[in-house]
């Protein structure tokens, strides 16, 4: 059974992943360092940093991100990434759907906790 919750746990991450960096870009570009301690740092993703620059190559390249370099004081210059008006486009679908989701579970929550303390 820890294989199934393991396999699961992977699928969902997947996807959230994606949705955390184009959200996190939304307001703001970020260098490629920031971008990943800040998606790193969420509770719950359980992502490794070797995970996300793959991530941004990939969103890179099917148009959702662009980025440039800058020079920097403090070492080499940095990658900065933003979103491509594609990528404010898909992440505002992304946005609509990940709401209704969590809105589904949560009611499927509320109904299961409901039907457990009647059975109680």
């Amino acid at each position: 059974m820890a294989e199934f919750f393991d396999n699961w746990a992977k699928q969902v991450r997947k996807g959230t992943i994606e949705y955390c960096i184009l959200a996190t870009l939304e307001n703001d570009e970020l260098y490629g360092y920031a971008l990943v301690k800040a998606i790193t740092s969420l509770p719950g993703l359980q992502v490794a940093e070797g995970t996300i620059y793959p991530l941004l190559s990939r969103l890179k390249a099917q148009g959702l991100l662009s980025s440039r370099l800058q020079e920097s004081h403090e070492g080499p210059a940095r990658k900065y990434y933003l979103l491509t008006k594609e990528g404010e486009k898909q992440l505002s679908h992304m946005h609509q759907y990940f709401s209704k989701m969590v809105d589904g579970v949560a009611h499927i929550d509320s109904v299961s906790a409901h039907v457990k303390r009647a059975k109680n």
